[in-house]
């Protein structure tokens, strides 16, 4: 079997998503089986995470693999010099499958021209976050009840926020109308503009964050204004906490209007937001498990036919 790597949203086609969509939910429905018995798995963390790195590993036990790897690039031989290169083609030797996250851009599609194995990205800079983007639009179709036609506002940190570069690309398929709001330091950057253009797709671009400005919003995709990427700190304390969203800006909201945040929040989401029916940040993590799941059968080469008619569900 060729290998399949999962580095990037934007070589996945309509088809592909809705696919991966659809295997999502059948994990959602038996979460524990044994598809990965035998298998292992290595988990690369570069740099820090919480919820990728523990859905990933979640995911899978879940499935029955076993997980090697390390959270801190401080306990692997990095210290001492060892390249990428070697670190990947070292870990091959062991895994069957590699999750990586690390802070350059661009890693993860270098490990997988380098690796014999699967690589799935976990995050590379501020480029971007496949895995983050599969569980985002997961969370959207199970929350609108379709992928077409949405009003998605994305608000914060548009210029490092790699969650909100996969989400357009991802959505392409879909005809949304994206409204860009933040300060002219986090504004989108202009190679993600220029895709939607080409791509056909709307987008308008705002500064003010207020009640009315978001009131036609079907998903609002809050971001954390991210201190690790910025290399001037008076810079991030000017915009760290320019949009804060609090439950009275709630009140006009469309019914159907859910928020999203890829996590963890800092100050951009008050915590009165938390009990309001809109809210779905919470849930929207849980479902990672689910994409993640999807994503190393993806991998390895397992059929939605195979999950749907697994005899080994536990």
């Amino acid at each position: 079997m060729e290998k399949q790597d999962f580095v990037t949203i934007a070589d996945l086609s309509e088809d592909q998503l809705l696919y991966l969509i659809s295997m999502a939910e059948e994990f959602e429905r038996h979460p524990n089986r044994e598809l990965l018995k035998g298998k292992v798995v290595a988990t690369l963390f570069f740099e820090p995470s919480t919820r990728t790195q523990l859905s990933f590993q979640t995911a899978a036990n879940r499935l029955g693999a076993r997980v090697i790897g390390f959270s801190d690039a401080k306990t692997s031989s990095t210290t001492k010099g060892e390249t990428l290169k070697d670190t990947i083609l070292m870990v091959s030797n062991y895994a069957d499958v590699i999750v990586m996250r690390h802070y350059i851009e661009g890693a993860a599609q270098y490990a997988s021209e380098v690796a014999p194995v699967p690589i799935v990205n976990a995050g590379d800079g501020a480029h971007m976050h496949p895995s983050q983007c599969l569980l985002d639009i997961y969370s959207i179709y199970k929350t609108q009840g379709t992928l077409n036609n949405l009003n998605i506002y994305l608000v914060g940190d548009l210029r490092y926020g790699r969650t909100v570069h996969s989400l357009i690309m991802a959505m392409r398929h879909f005809n949304p109308t994206f409204h860009f709001i933040a300060p002219k330091e986090l504004a989108m950057p202009e190679e993600y503009k220029l895709y939607c253009r080409q791509h056909n797709i709307r987008y308008v671009e705002h500064t003010q964050f207020t009640e009315e400005e978001i009131a036609d919003a079907d998903i609002l995709y809050m971001t954390r204004v991210q201190k690790e990427r910025f290399s001037d700190l008076m810079e991030y304390e000017r915009v760290k906490n320019v949009y804060i969203l609090k439950a009275d800006m709630l009140k006009n909201a469309k019914p159907n209007m859910k928020v999203l945040h890829p996590l963890p929040r800092v100050n951009e989401i008050a915590y009165d937001v938390d009990d309001n029916p809109h809210a779905y940040y919470i849930q929207q993590a849980k479902n990672g498990l689910y994409a993640r799941e999807a994503i190393y059968c993806y991998c390895l080469g397992i059929s939605l036919d195979e999950v749907k008619n697994d005899k080994t569900i536990i």
